[in-house]
C-alpha cells in the first residue's frame, strides 16, 4: 500500500502507477465510447444488465456449491443439479464480463484506482482458478474428496466479490 490523501487510510496501486497503464486508462477515459457510456443512458442500463446478469451468475453459482455441501436440495442427484445451475452461470457470465467491461470503459483511471474494484478483480480471479482446479480434478475422478472445500471457497470468494463490487461507488 502507499499514503492516500485520507490520513491513515492505505490505498493499493496495483492498477496504476505504471506510466504505461496510466497512459492506457486515460486514453480509454478520453474516448468517444467512454464519453458516450458514461454521459448518457448507456451507464444505468448497462449498470441494470450488469446487477441481472450477476445475480443469475452468482445465484446459480451459490446454489450449486450450497447443494454440493448438501445445505439445499438434498433430494436432488448432485452431479445432475448442480449441471443445471452451472448452465445458468455460463450463460450469465459472459454477459457480466462484457456488461462489467463497458462500466469500466466509462472510468477507467477511476475504476483502476478503486481499492474495492481491485479487490473485487482479485476475488474474481481467486473464483476462476477455485473453478478451475475443482474442474479439473472432479471430471475426471466424481469421488475427488475436496469438492465440498472448494464450495465453500467458492461462497466466500462470490460473496466477497459482490460486496466488493457494491463498495466500488462508495470508495470512489
Amino acid at each position: 500500500p502507499s499514503s492516500s490523501p485520507v490520513a491513515g487510510s492505505p490505498t493499493w496501486t496495483i492498477c496504476t502507477g505504471d506510466p504505461v497503464l496510466d497512459d492506457l486508462w486515460q486514453t480509454i477515459g478520453d474516448s468517444e465510447l467512454a464519453f458516450q457510456i458514461g454521459a448518457t443512458y448507456w451507464f444505468p442500463l448497462i449498470e441494470s444488465i450488469h446487477v441481472l446478469a450477476i445475480v443469475t451468475l452468482v445465484g446459480a453459482i451459490m446454489l450449486a456449491d450450497l447443494r454440493i455441501l448438501g445445505w439445499f436440495a438434498r433430494e436432488e442427484a448432485l452431479q445432475p443439479h448442480v449441471n443445471n445451475l452451472t448452465r445458468f452461470a455460463w450463460w450469465a457470465l459472459p454477459i457480466s464480463l462484457l456488461t462489467g467491461l463497458g462500466l469500466f470503459i466509462s472510468r477507467p483511471a477511476g475504476y483502476a484506482e478503486n481499492t474495492a474494484f481491485q479487490i473485487k478483480l482479485v476475488l474474481l480471479l481467486l473464483a476462476a482458478l477455485n473453478v478451475w482446479l475443482l474442474y479439473r480434478q472432479w471430471r475426471p475422478n466424481p469421488g475427488y474428496r475436496y469438492v465440498p472445500w472448494h464450495a465453500g471457497v467458492s461462497l466466500v470468494l462470490w460473496v466477497g466479490a459482490v460486496f466488493a463490487g457494491r463498495w466500488i461507488g462508495h470508495l470512489s
